[in-house]
Parts: C-alpha cells; structure tokens; sequence
C-alpha cells in the first residue's frame, strides 16, 4: 500500500504537465483553483486507494496521473468562474423568483454600468457642492409616478413593513383583517415581522370576512394603525367582504383624536394599469393613495420591473420620520440599485411606451398571437437541423409570477421537446446542465418551453444546445 502511494504523482507535477497548462489557458482556470482542484482529487484518490478499489497489478504513476488528468478536464469542461450565472428562462413565468425576477431594462443597464463604473453624486450636492442625500436621488421621480406627498427607498418590501411598523408603531397597536395575514416567499409571516418590530398585532374579522365595524370596535387608546396587506400570493374567492382603503378612511375620520395611521402593504405594487388591459385586479399604487392610504409600500423587481427595493411613498411627516430612523442607514439601497431603479422610474414618468422598454411589462402584456409567429418562426429554422429531438408547437398558459396574480392565466405558445431514447426528466436535466442553463417546466409530462419568456437573443443559444444534444446518444 505504501508503495501504492508513493506512485501518486505530486501537485507541482500534474501543474507542471502540457496537458493540464492547456486545458487551464483554453478555459481560463486561475492556477490558485487549478492547485485546489488537483489537491482534492488527489485526496480523494488516496482515499480509493486506501479502500482498496483499484487491482495491485493497475497501480502505477502512469495510471494515477491519467485518472487525475482526466478528472481535470472534466472539472475544466464544465467550468464556471461565478456561482451566480445567466439561465434562460423557459417556464414562461414573468417574474420568477428562483430565477431573479423582473429583468432589467436596456436604459436601466446602461445607468448601473455608468453609474458603478464612475464616480457619482450618491451622497453629494452638485449645486451646493455640499453633502447630499441619496434619499433625494430618486424621491422625485417616485412622487411623480404614485401622486405622493414624498417617497424613499429601502432594500426590499419585506425592510419597508418592518421600517414601518418598527418607526411609526412601536409600543402600539396595529389592526389588521385575520383574512390579510397572509405568508409569502421564504416563510416571511406579517405577524412575525410585526412582532419583530415590537408593534402589537390587533387581529380582527374572519378568514373571509371582515366588516367596518370590526376594525371600529377595536378602536383604543392604543390604537396607532390600520393595516391592510394585499394578498398577492393567494385570493379568496366565495362568500367574502374585505374593508376597502376609502372605508378605513372613513372610519379614521370619525376618530381624529385617535390619529390611526392608514398603512397599505401592497406587496408587488403597480404603476401600469393592467387591469385596463385585461389582465388581473391588481390595485394601482397612486390609487390606493388618492382612496386615503397615508402611506404605502411595494417591491421594486415585481410588476414595477425594476431592481429589488422597498418603496415607500406617502405624507411628508411620515415619510420623514421614517427617513430620520436609525434602521433606514441598515437598510438602505446601493448606488447601483438606485441607479436602476432611477432609470426604471423615469420611463414611467417620461416614456410614452413604458411597455416596450421595461422587459417585465412588455412580457406579460405580449399577446398569445405575437408568441406563436415567434414558435412558427423558431420551429421553421429548426426543423432541418434535428435528427433525434422533435419539436411540436402547442398551446398553454403562463403565470405572472412573483406572487402576483395567482389566478391569472395569460394565454401561451411554446414547443414541447422529445428525445429519442431519452425520458423527459433526462430531457430536463440535460437543458438545465447546458454551459447555458435552459429552465424549462413539464407539461403533459413532456419537458415545454414557453416562449413567453424566451428573447431573440435567447433563442440562438437554445438552437445551438438542441443540436448539440441532437447528436448525443
């Protein structure tokens, strides 16, 4: 056994050898990751060793540095610099959240890359020459796009209700519907968050129904707000009642002397009016305050488009009290989410066609017919290159995503994929491990791309992968 393994040849040696220096310079492996690499393989091959899975008469060096070269190029063919990678989404769902939600516009891009790669006025008056706020960066447009008083940014809407609650109701009451303590993505309880923030929960009405004069009998001294939570992630449906904004309003009316705050979480938010197209109910953000919300919250990376924020918009005086808290340094934004966010914002304000240029909007307002002319169109060009996978073109639907519209189903066109010999669930997989990830979803179990979410661009790489895998046995 001794001798055994003092035929492993050493690091320096395999590091040493054309072969390995060539794999290395063609895929770019750094040499520090090249020496990990050929110090784990040859752990783990001492080990075999030592187990005795390999025959006496087989172990030599020779043998050894073949197995380890070939474990290297294994590891460098399948080589991938950053965890973090580029996938193309297939599922057809707009706003997946495995898979990073709303995409970035091209203006939005342009603004990161220009703002990350340059000094900026993040922090700093140009007019003055004095220091700045980078609250002030984007509350403008903000105002602008909801109809606020003023407006400021936080990390995500999951920050933007605990800033809340935490500033304007610790120590206090929050009365909120039992039918809107709702649970969304990664466990995140509205119940938990409020108790986290040392506001007290004020539960009031049933699952399905809450009346007005629930939340005025629990009316005290207490009292500091009226929560209402959008229930994005799940509706209910039969025999319901919900307390609208203007009701709570009217209700607040009646007892000034309590001065009850009116907080909407509205979880995804939106700017465009999809439901003037047909698509959801979802509540527009400036609506909610012109019905008497005080202030608001939503995300910046689900229907808005936009990078993963918080924003808060509503009345001056509270929105600078939540800017004068402690926790808003904690949860600020970088400069490169405001600069995305920035450029996102103003195609709303500015841009006559938002649609067309924020990515999120324009794939879930695209049209079943504009999807199947792009299917036609791929399945033409592909249908010479392909041996052993057949293509076939079928209807379906697809999901907002992100928590949104849970019910909504957005008519679809995509190609259901089939390889010889091979199951849909290898299908899949061999998709999804390509050197470019295709997340595809099953249907009738076959492996289905919805185009929905499949660019121009997207579609060369997914040509280029299915031959690839065409000639595969």
């Amino acid at each position: 056994m001794n001798v055994s393994l003092r035929d492993l040849p050493s690091v320096h040696e395999l590091l040493a050898s054309a072969s390995l220096k060539d794999i290395m310079n063609q895929k770019k492996v750094p040499g520090i990751l090249a020496k990990e690499w050929v110090q784990s393989e040859l752990e783990n091959l001492r080990q075999e060793i030592v187990a005795g899975e390999f025959e006496a008469e087989k172990l030599s060096r020779e043998f050894f540095t073949e197995i380890l070269i070939n474990k290297f190029h294994y590891k460098a063919k399948n080589y991938q610099p950053y965890q973090l990678r580029k996938v193309i989404n297939a599922t057809g769902t707009v706003l997946h959240t495995n898979l990073g939600r709303a995409r970035l516009s091209e203006r939005a891009i342009q603004q990161v890359v220009e703002t990350s790669t340059n000094y900026s006025n993040l922090e700093y008056e140009l007019e003055s020459g004095k220091r700045g706020s980078r609250h002030d960066i984007i509350e403008g447009l903000l105002v602008k796009a909801s109809g606020a008083e003023a407006a400021m940014v936080v990390n995500n809407n999951a920050a933007a209700v605990y800033l809340v609650l935490r500033s304007l109701v610790k120590g206090f009451e929050a009365v909120v519907s039992r039918g809107e303590l709702v649970e969304i993505g990664g466990s995140f309880r509205i119940s938990t968050i409020m108790e986290e923030s040392d506001a007290t929960l004020r539960e009031v009405g049933t699952t399905n129904k809450t009346h007005p004069y629930d939340y005025e009998d629990a009316i005290n001294e207490q009292t500091k707000m009226f929560m209402k939570v959008h229930t994005s992630n799940f509706k209910t449906v039969g025999f319901t009642k919900s307390v609208s904004t203007k009701e709570l309003r009217q209700i607040r009316d009646k007892h000034e002397d309590n001065d009850i705050i009116i907080y909407e979480d509205l979880g995804s938010g939106s700017l465009f009016p999809f439901s003037e197209h047909g698509i959801g109910e979802e509540p527009i953000v400036r609506d909610s305050l012109r019905q008497g919300a005080d202030i608001i919250s939503f995300s910046g990376d689900k229907l808005l488009g936009g990078p993963q924020a918080g924003i808060i918009a509503g009345k001056a005086d509270y929105i600078a009290r939540l800017k004068k808290h402690p926790l808003a340094r904690v949860l600020r934004v970088d400069k490169m989410t405001l600069a995305a966010l920035e450029a996102t914002l103003f195609d709303y304000v500015y841009g006559a066609e938002q649609q067309q240029h924020i990515p999120a909007l324009r794939d879930i307002m695209r049209s079943k017919v504009e999807i199947t002319t792009q299917v036609h169109s791929f399945f033409e060009q592909m249908e010479d290159k392909l041996v052993n996978i057949s293509l076939t073109g079928v209807e379906d639907h697809s999901q907002v995503g992100g928590g949104t519209m849970p019910v909504e189903e957005l008519a679809s066109y995509g190609l259901l994929v089939k390889k010889q010999k091979t199951s849909a669930n290898e299908c899949e997989i061999l998709l999804r491990k390509a050197s470019t990830p295709i997340i595809s979803r099953m249907k009738d179990g076959q492996v289905f791309l919805d185009f929905r979410t499949i660019s121009s661009a997207d579609e060369a790489i997914i040509e280029q992968v299915l031959i690839t895998l065409d000639k595969k046995l």
